[in-house]
Formats: C-alpha cells, sequence, structure tokens
C-alpha cells in the first residue's frame, strides 16, 4: 500500500524508487504483487505517464487513510505520542492566516521544537483529506462531510468604500442603488465556503451576484464590476485608493475602518454572519501535535476574532 501510494503521489515509479529510496525493480514487483492480490488493474502505464483506473483511484483514497491511522497506531503505541514532533500542515485564507493563525503559529513552533509547521495560505478551497491536511480553518457555512468541525466565532460580509469615493458619488441608501456606482469585486471572498457571490469570469462582461438581506427574506442584486480581481488584498486596496465599493469580510476591513480610510454600507442589509469553524480529520485519539494545535488555535481565535467591526 505504501508503494502503491507513492507511486500515485510521485506519478511514476523511477521517482516513487528514489521518495522511497528503493530500487525501480523492487517498486514494479510491489505494484504487480499487489494488483495481482487484488485481482486488478490499479493503473494504465505508459512510456509518456502513468494514470489510475477508476477502482486504483478509489483504492488510492482509502490506502491514505489507512496508512495514516496506521501512523497514528504506531506513534500511540511507541509513545512518540505523549510530545508533539514531526510535520503539521495547516491551510487557511490569505488575510486571516496572515492577521490570525500565524502568531498562533509561532507560539506553538517555539513550544514544541520537534515539530515542522507547512502553513498554506491560499484564498481557494482546499481538499482535506486529498492534499493530506491536518488542521484548515474554514470560513462560511460547511458543506456535509466526514470531516469534524469547531466553532471559533462569526464574520460579516460587509460593504465599505472610500471617504473621497462617497463624497463624489454619493452613499447608496438601499442595495438597488449600487447600479450606480463603481464596483470592486473579489472572486476570493469567501475561498472555504458556499458564497452568496458568484462571479463569471470568462464572459465578456464579468457578473456579480450579491445577497442582501430584506426582513426574513433574501434580495439579488447582479452587478458589472468596473473592477474583478481576484485577490481580497487588491479589492481592499483598491476600495482604499478611492476605486469603488467593495464587499469583503469584517476582519479584512477593521484596520481601515478604524483608520477612517473606509466607512461601512448598508449595514441594516447585511446578511447573517459567516460562521469560522476549525476543521480536522482526527478524532480525539489523534496524534498529539493536531490534538495540541487544535486546543491552542481554538482558544487564540475564540479570543481574536471579531463578531463586529
Amino acid at each position: 500500500m505504501r508503494v502503491f501510494v507513492t507511486v500515485a503521489k510521485e506519478g511514476g515509479f523511477a521517482a516513487a524508487s528514489r521518495a522511497l529510496d528503493i530500487s525501480p525493480a523492487a517498486v514494479t514487483r510491489a505494484i504487480v504483487a499487489l494488483e495481482t492480490q487484488l485481482g486488478i488493474s490499479l493503473m494504465q502505464r505508459t512510456t509518456r505517464k502513468l494514470r489510475l483506473t477508476d477502482a486504483g483511484s478509489q483504492y488510492f483514497a482509502d490506502c491514505k487513510q489507512i496508512l495514516t491511522q496506521i501512523q497514528a497506531a504506531n506513534e500511540a503505541a511507541s509513545g512518540i505520542n505523549a510530545a508533539p514532533s514531526g510535520r503539521l500542515t495547516i491551510t487557511a485564507p490569505v488575510l486571516f492566516g496572515r492577521m490570525f493563525v500565524m502568531p498562533s503559529i509561532m507560539q506553538y513552533m517555539q513550544r514544541y521544537p520537534q515539530v515542522q509547521v507547512l502553513a498554506h495560505f491560499v484564498d481557494r478551497l482546499t481538499n482535506v483529506v486529498e492534499e493530506e491536511i491536518d488542521v484548515a480553518i474554514r470560513i462560511g457555512h460547511l458543506p456535509d462531510s466526514s470531516l469534524r468541525a469547531i466553532k471559533v466565532g462569526q464574520v460579516r460580509q460587509v460593504l465599505c468604500a472610500a471617504p473621497a469615493y462617497l463624497q463624489q458619488h454619493g452613499r447608496p441608501l438601499t442595495p438597488a442603488e449600487l447600479h450606480a456606482h463603481a464596483i470592486v469585486a473579489s472572486s476570493a471572498l469567501a475561498p472555504n465556503a458556499m458564497s452568496s457571490s458568484a462571479t463569471s469570469p470568462n464572459t465578456t462582461a464579468a457578473k456579480t451576484e450579491w445577497g442582501f438581506a430584506d426582513g426574513e427574506a433574501l434580495t439579488r442584486v447582479t452587478i458589472t464590476p468596473r473592477l474583478m480581481v481576484s485577490s481580497n488584498d487588491a479589492a481592499l486596496s483598491a476600495a482604499v485608493g478611492g476605486l469603488g465599493i467593495t464587499r469583503l469580510l469584517s476582519y479584512q476591513v477593521k484596520q481601515e475602518v478604524e483608520r477612517g480610510n473606509l466607512e461601512l454600507l448598508l449595514e441594516t442589509f447585511e446578511q447573517a454572519p459567516w460562521p469560522v469553524h476549525v476543521v480536522h480529520r482526527e478524532d480525539k485519539h489523534g496524534s498529539s501535535k493536531v490534538r495540541s494545535f487544535i486546543d491552542e488555535i481554538v482558544d487564540d481565535l475564540r479570543a481574536q476574532i471579531e463578531f463586529k467591526v
């Protein structure tokens, strides 16, 4: 199983042999023996590339989970579980990771010098299982899954613009009035959640759909942004620069609002806040490095996340 998983990850027999420090012939023998034992073909091999069969793809996912459980069992039995050590993989959205997660990581690494951390701060939805992530910070409502989640707070979707822009163009009083304004939209607003906005970047004129609360109902407004960007940092900079109105999350704009560089708009039309969760795969018997980091990050985030700007 370990050889098969490595071949699939590395994309070839030669690369797997280097990763496992065994001969290419030994890798080939292991895969042939595994396919013979199972009575199925796991891989389609050509001189140019390797591709998993449908059965191989399912077996690959199952093997990764089994190998993880074996490693956890070995650590618990050998006593390694008593002291956090080894590699810990964490992911979070870019701005959230920089503002809230990175300080916790630094404290954790100082406390446990035997832990190596790989922190992926990306504005996209990561696959916790396939990318072998130990702990993920997710913003928004979570889809049903086998993952475990701990709620640590909530954040608001807010509209904002620079005072100079509002002085020149006026302040919208209803969502419908946004059609008369320059809009800066970020396609990365909710990388880890089901978003209330949708973008179509491949069309001639990209459009953004924003949802607003109208009493107990939901009103959707379709807008053609003047500027469409792929990062929240860029949308924030454009709004502070007076280019137009943008929609971001409350923690992303908090400092600029406090400095007077941005003003909040249409607050009475805001939808319910989005929850923030710490998501992980392991149960209470998981490795100590994961359990100890979860305990720390949950406490830190609950103390830091702002419920209001």
